[in-house]
């Protein structure tokens, strides 16, 4: 077998993440390690849910289908009946309605009505919830207490995209539950329907007192009316002729007025003109004023002073006749057209002063037209609101009229919107206790706390389990593992007395069958079986740990007792003997020895008889069964055992030991609990330290190192021993060869230690 590998070791917190971590391999390893635990865990919780639910009382529930409708079949019309109230349009409205009746369904006075109603309150059976077969007690409860109760039993559930709930009861008697359910969706239909009429009741009595209001302000209306229009002379043209025939007269008006405002302007012009002509020189009269009567005085005019003018320039004086003559023709001319001038001013002005006094009444009519159409609009508005007002209160009065009609009617034929689709029948099979979802729930409980258990315990378990725990907790090599070779381990206290009651084991007898050795001795007996291989690796290991220096002396320890340090120090010595060495086995456990006993030899000469007397070392030592193995027992128990360590008889023994033999194994003490394996660790060239798999603790393993380090020890390394195939306490593999019986070939089986 080749020598062990060196692996480095990680560090400590790494390790501790390692062994906390749980992953689903250690899951399954804490299953397979504690699967009776998880066994027991599971077929208790089984038994624990079965026993519970059979000590259950069966519930029967009795179901029924009620149909809620917002907006019912309203044969009267839309108007008419209770969906208009109860069934507004909306999504959310609907849902409002729907939780409202499942409200009421579960409500407290529901359940009151029952309880009134059937009488529940005195019923022992039901208070008590007894089932048919056990006759209820006699009691009595308060109303409130019943009620309660039957609202604990009742559930509501709708039925998704329908307008339909199921109502259920539950209880220890299928009758009861039927009959108390049926009792239930009457009160409820009842209520729903006596909550209906109330309501139309109420609403045909307001109605009636509005209607009776409203039709006296309707008539006081239609009298204010009729007095506007007698007052305001509108009985028999409309508001639009009137108003047509004022704009038609403004119009005319306006125009007159513009017509006579222009005459009036043409006329002053004309008497300003008049007015301006010079009475000495009449003859400047714009032409235009003479056309008509005018003309000839203005010729004549004209002639008179033309001739003046010309007897003027021919020098005749003021005197002459001629003069004379023409002067007085030309003062008559002008006379005269003076006096035709003064007529016709005196005319237009009189025609002036008649269209003024004409426009002035015209301004008095337009205004006055202007005035009646002001009021005209005024008492338009004011009849608007008045007849606005008698629509409006005829129009409410229609409304209500109408609604009170149909109050009437609601009345008389009365609706519901809530009716029950399927009544309960009487429940034939329980609903409670569910024994397979019961039992399928404790499997999974016993199932899970089984696991939690496992993965507890394994959690909570400080021992190691494998190599690489060992090599990161103790950062040491392993020298090899062997496999458990005896049945159980007992632990005993170190110190213990042993008197010489104890029976010892008869020497073995090389003629007697394998099966008589102990087990300690299994590479002898059997040196073809696994233990023998696994211990001659160990030798092997050791051997090419230190080829140019090899280990002459080895001390074999552990960190506490029954953990195998005895067990491997023999299968060493023994593997070592096989391979044509000579081998001395000490036994240096003074309190504790066993080494005699595995042999089959007496300790009342051994180890402490050699060490108080030299001379007694041959007599110490013994050859065995095994060739080329010899031993030395403890020997009698000293008081001070880890005294006789320190002297240096012992030192001579070893040396002397040394001489005599190839190789000298030390068992020793465990070294947490006494100070003889630290002692005797400084006296050896190597130390091997035992851990045995699933029992040395780690902090113990730590501790045992530690101290071993404190006084230099050179630790070769560590053997796991008691690994099985049961656990996981090792995962490596190697073959073993056996020879078959009748055959003469070897024949290799494969062994898996996990």
């Amino acid at each position: 077998m080749s020598s062990p590998t060196l692996r480095p070791t990680a560090p400590a917190s790494e390790s501790n993440e390692q062994t906390s971590a749980i992953s689903p391999a250690a899951v399954a390893r804490a299953v397979r390690k504690h699967w009776i635990q998880v066994i027991l865990t599971l077929i208790l919780c089984l038994g624990g849910t079965a026993a519970y639910t059979s000590s259950q009382t069966p519930i029967y529930e009795a179901t029924a289908t009620v149909q809620l409708d917002p907006q019912p079949i309203m044969p009267l019309g839309r108007r008419v009946g209770p969906g208009e109230n109860n069934g507004p349009e909306s999504f959310w409205s609907n849902l409002e309605y729907f939780q409202t009746q499942q409200q009421i369904l579960t409500s407290r006075r529901m359940a009151t009505i029952v309880v009134k109603r059937l009488g529940l309150d005195r019923d022992g059976a039901f208070i008590a919830n007894r089932p048919p077969s056990v006759p209820g007690p006699s009691m009595s409860v308060p109303t409130d207490s019943a009620a309660e109760s039957l609202r604990a039993r009742i559930s509501v559930s709708p039925i998704r995209e329908s307008r339909l709930t199921l109502v259920s009861l539950r209880d220890a008697d299928p009758a009861r539950a039927q009959r108390i359910l049926a009792a239930l969706l009457d009160a409820y239909v009842e209520q729903n329907l006596d909550a209906s009429l109330d309501s139309a009741s109420k609403t045909a009595e307001w109605l009636d007192n509005q209607l009776a209001k409203l039709k006296t302000d309707l008539e006081s209306q239609e009298m204010d009316l009729h007095d506007f229009k007698k007052t305001n002379n509108l009985l028999s043209v409309s508001f639009d002729d009137q108003s047509n025939m004022l704009r038609a007269q403004i119009q005319q008006l306006n125009a007159k007025l513009t017509d006579v405002t222009t005459e009036r302007e043409h006329l002053a012009a004309r008497l300003s003109v008049l007015e301006n002509v010079n009475p000495d020189d009449p003859g400047s009269i714009p032409q235009s004023e003479l056309f008509a009567s005018l003309l000839p005085l203005r010729e004549r005019y004209s002639k008179a002073k033309v001739g003046l003018s010309q007897l003027t320039a021919q020098g005749k004086g003021d005197n002459h006749p001629s003069v004379l003559s023409a002067r007085t023709e030309f003062e008559a001319s002008r006379d005269v057209l003076n006096r035709e001038i003064k007529n016709i001013r005196e005319g237009v002005g009189t025609d002036l002063a008649a269209v003024q006094r004409e426009l002035s009444g015209l301004s008095k009519l337009y205004e006055g037209a202007k005035q009646q159409a002001l009021g005209l609009n005024l008492n338009e508005l004011r009849y608007s609101r008045l007849r606005r007002s008698k629509e409006n209160t005829e129009r409410v009065f229609g409304m209500v009229l109408e609604r009170s009609s149909e109050s009437g009617l609601s009345k008389v034929m009365p609706f519901n919107n809530v009716r029950v689709l399927d009544r309960p029948l009487t429940p034939t099979a329980p609903v409670l206790p569910r024994k397979t979802t019961n039992l399928a729930f404790g499997g999974a409980v016993g199932l899970l706390l089984g696991l939690l258990g496992a993965v507890g315990r394994e959690a909570l378990d400080r021992t190691v389990r494998n190599v690489e725990q060992v090599e990161q907790e103790l950062n040491l090599v392993s020298v090899g593992a062997l496999p458990e070779t005896s049945g159980k381990g007992n632990g005993v206290v170190y110190g213990a007395y042993y008197g010489g009651s104890k029976k010892k084991k008869p020497p073995p007898d090389e003629s007697s069958p394998k099966g008589t050795f102990p087990h300690e001795l299994v590479g002898h007996s059997h040196p073809k079986s696994a233990a023998a291989e696994a211990a001659r690796a160990i030798c092997t290991n050791l051997l090419f740990m230190s080829p140019d220096r090899p280990f002459r002396s080895l001390l074999v320890t552990s960190a506490g007792p029954a953990e195998g340090k005895t067990t491997v120090a023999v299968s060493i010595a023994v593997a070592l003997a096989q391979t044509g060495r000579k081998v001395c086995l000490v036994d240096c456990d003074l309190r504790r020895p066993r080494v005699h006993s595995i042999f089959g030899r007496t300790s009342e000469v051994g180890l402490s008889s050699a060490l108080l007397d030299a001379s007694r070392m041959d007599e110490a030592i013994t050859e065995t069964i095994v060739p080329g193995l010899s031993v030395m027992p403890a020997g009698p128990t000293p008081p001070n055992p880890a005294d006789l360590m320190h002297t240096d008889a012992f030192g001579r023994l070893l040396a002397r030991l040394d001489e005599r033999f190839d190789k000298v194994i030390l068992d020793s003490p465990p070294v947490c609990v006494v100070t003889d394996a630290a002692i005797l660790s400084t006296r050896v060239q190597a130390t091997v330290l035992v851990v045995r798999a699933l029992r040395t603790r780690r902090d113990a393993a730590r501790r045992a190192m530690r101290a071993l380090r404190d006084v230099g020890a050179n630790c070769a390394g560590f053997v796991m021993n008691a690994v099985t195939t049961r656990g996981d306490s090792y995962q490596y593999q190697y073959y073993r060869y056996e020879h078959a019986e009748g055959e003469g070939e070897a024949k290799g089986e494969r062994t898996s230690k996990a």
